[in-house]
């Protein structure tokens, strides 16, 4: 039997999300809002990136290092990240980063520095790098990410201390699970700065990059109808905003959610007074879901057996003992036990009373070895959540696709390893 705890990440639906999304943005007349990845939400959906696709934003030397080691196209990167030291800023120019963002005076004067020192090492003559860097400045929405409008204004109208970059747009972002109120808001912040901006300046921007944070409906029953219909009434007035400022759009969650499931074990079941206990040999140093307050929302869950478990099995084909999240929330009581159905607290392994993945849903009557699917995780469980916490291994990660089937893109990996004390010199 194939051993637990993994996620899956169904890159068919990654690519039938992408269309979707593409096909919603689309604007009449065949012009092509650019559709941008923010890999944050989860890395291992970069080696079958679909077509739809025309970025993916990189926020941290180790995602770098990721496209790098996956041969991403450079030119498809925007070299994002609040925190960035001159080392990173010359291995993504020496990589080739189509775009950087700048999101102080000191990104800025960096990224500047080093094409100005790429150019005096003779590098742009070897083909290397360009004359400047494709800057995008990103303007803060109130927390410690991009600058003030102030800031953005002294860099676009002091170009010469900046002679290594080149200002081609804005960049904006406020957050996630937004509603239609809040994008509205935040298009009316951007099309004010960029009024002010070619008043004063002249300035007429290439890209404007904007992430609209759609929500992620993790916990209804007719998600799909509800994200559809949100991502509707989002394009609709981003495509507004295209006729009018060259719009480029960046998601993670709403992009990569739908793909991803986590498989995890029953290891023990008990009881205690009036709660039944079902001990996971999963966690939540595996899987997060956005605004599930205190586990007492409930996602999409199946209940498997676990004779003969193999992950192949892993299809509406295999013998399902039951479905519940969405079809069993609100179960009339005295039918769930006609049902041979249960009332269940979900808790992981971990030595700790916060490790509670699910407070109370309703399965049918559980066994040892029974698996346990958890649904809609396919954005951020698998870099969010505490991996390390407790020195439990890391799950194993495949992708799915109907072309390839199951491929392993992540053994198990041994927290332990990590955690320990390794003894080296001190030089």
């Amino acid at each position: 039997m194939r051993q637990t705890p993994y996620y899956v990440f169904d890159t068919d639906e990654f690519a039938k999300r992408a269309a979707m999304i593409r096909a919603a943005l689309d604007c009449k007349g065949g012009r092509r809002i650019p559709l941008c990845f923010s890999i944050k939400a989860n890395p291992f959906l970069l080696h079958r990136l679909p077509a739809g696709l025309d970025h993916v934003e990189v926020c941290s030397p180790g995602e770098l290092e990721i496209c790098i080691a996956l041969g991403v196209k450079p030119e498809s990167i925007i070299y994002s990240g609040v925190m960035k030291e001159k080392c990173d800023i010359e291995r993504a120019v020496s990589y080739g980063a189509g775009i950087l963002t700048c999101e102080s005076i000191r990104h800025a004067t960096l990224i500047s520095e080093v094409m100005l020192e790429c150019l005096s090492e003779g590098t742009q003559e070897a083909g290397l790098v360009e004359k400047k860097a494709q800057v995008i400045l990103r303007l803060t929405s109130g927390n410690q990410f991009g600058m003030s409008l102030e800031d953005i204004e002294y860099i676009i109208s002091h170009s010469d201390e900046f002679k290594g970059i080149a200002v081609i747009g804005i960049h904006y972002y406020s957050g996630t699970q937004k509603s239609l109120r809040k994008i509205n808001k935040d298009l009316e912040k951007i099309k004010s700065a960029l009024t002010m901006l070619k008043d004063k300046y002249s300035f007429e921007p290439q890209l404007v990059e904007y992430g609209p944070g759609l929500c992620v409906e993790y916990f209804e029953d007719d998600w799909q109808e509800k994200e559809k219909q949100s991502l509707d009434e989002a394009a609709e007035v981003l495509r507004e905003f295209a006729e009018e400022y060259p719009l480029g759009i960046e998601m993670g969650r709403f992009l990569a959610a739908s793909c991803g499931k986590y498989y995890t074990q029953v290891k023990d079941i008990k009881s205690t007074g009036d709660a039944n206990y079902a001990i996971l040999d999963g966690g939540i140093h595996h899987l997060n879901y956005f605004g599930q307050r205190m586990a007492m929302q409930v996602p999409p869950i199946k209940v498997f057996d676990g004779i003969d478990w193999e992950l192949e099995k892993s299809s509406d084909a295999c013998r399902v003992r039951g479905m519940v999240g969405y079809e069993c929330m609100n179960v009339n009581k005295n039918m769930q036990k006609a049902n041979d159905c249960e009332d269940y607290t979900l808790c992981g392994s971990l030595c700790t009373v916060a490790d509670v993945m699910v407070r109370e849903v309703v399965l049918p009557r559980l066994e040892i070895d029974n698996i346990i699917e958890f649904g809609h995780c396919g954005a951020y469980s698998v870099t969010e959540a505490p991996v390390l916490f407790l020195s439990r291994k890391l799950p194993a990660v495949y992708a799915y696709s109907k072309q390839k089937g199951f491929e392993l893109l992540r053994g198990y990996v041994a927290a332990s390893d990590i955690n320990r004390a390794h003894m080296f010199d001190c030089i």
